[in-house]
């Protein structure tokens, strides 16, 4: 089995408050719990759009909606999915290695940021869930 000993979870990042607009930022390593290798976001999905559907074997990542709202739907094949609906820019969702995720409902000019403990490798990604399943069994 290769799962990693964790679960998904959001994370409050600080939130400086001003009159001007507010600021927000990330540190890998302490809000972020792993060390930064990627970073990208999704973005101009179209309505009734899903982006992911897959598992990685290894990399970790936590996203977060910069803009309008969307939600990410994960499994970890050991129990019922569980949906976080995500319309913040000072909270993120962090995802362990194998975990089934799947994000859907985009709002209008929504954006996914993501940020990810390794580089891009196809070889990391598992797309088929029967095969997720029998990974994690």
């Amino acid at each position: 089995m290769l799962r990693f000993n964790a679960e998904c979870k959001l994370i409050d990042f600080p939130k400086i408050e001003d009159p001007r607009g507010n600021l927000t930022f990330v540190e890998q390593l302490n809000h972020i719990p792993f060390k930064i290798a990627r970073s990208y976001w999704i973005y101009d999905v179209p309505g009734g759009g899903v982006r992911g559907g897959h598992a990685y074997k290894k990399l970790e990542e936590v996203i977060i909606a910069l803009s309008g709202s969307f939600d990410v739907a994960v499994d970890d094949g050991l129990g019922a999915e569980q949906v976080y609906h995500l319309n913040r820019s000072y909270k993120g969702l962090y995802i362990p290695n194998m975990t089934w995720r799947q994000l859907r409902h985009f709002s209008t000019n929504a954006v996914a940021f993501i940020l990810a403990s390794l580089p891009y490798s196809a070889e990391d990604y598992i797309y088929d869930y029967k095969e997720f399943m029998k990974v994690i069994a």
